[in-house]
């Protein structure tokens, strides 16, 4: 299964020598916010409102190292999480978005 992470290429320097990648939400809610294509574009919308460089994480749950589960949030609609670091060996595609 594909899905995504947006995060910020700050965010992301904070890891730039590690095997892994860890998002803020990790230690304040106990797991990494992620989406599924179609649910891209609105996550943007409202979590990443003004900010002006995205980056965009295409993950394969194949070789995700850490416990996945697709789960009720936003309205009731199922979303993924991830419940642990992501290995950036699962980490197929990134690509930055805005300018």
């Amino acid at each position: 299964m594909i899905f995504y992470h947006a995060t910020t290429p700050e965010q992301w320097v904070k890891y730039e020598n590690e095997d892994y990648y860890a998002a803020e939400s990790l230690d304040t809610e106990g797991f990494i916010h992620a989406s599924f294509a179609e649910q891209v574009e609105p996550t943007l919308a409202i979590h990443f409102k003004g900010i002006k460089k995205i980056l965009l994480l295409t993950i394969d749950s194949d070789l995700l190292t850490s416990k996945l589960v697709v789960e009720a949030s936003r309205n009731g609609e199922l979303f993924p999480h991830i419940y642990g670091t992501i290995n950036k060996s699962a980490i197929i595609d990134k690509q930055q978005k805005g300018s």
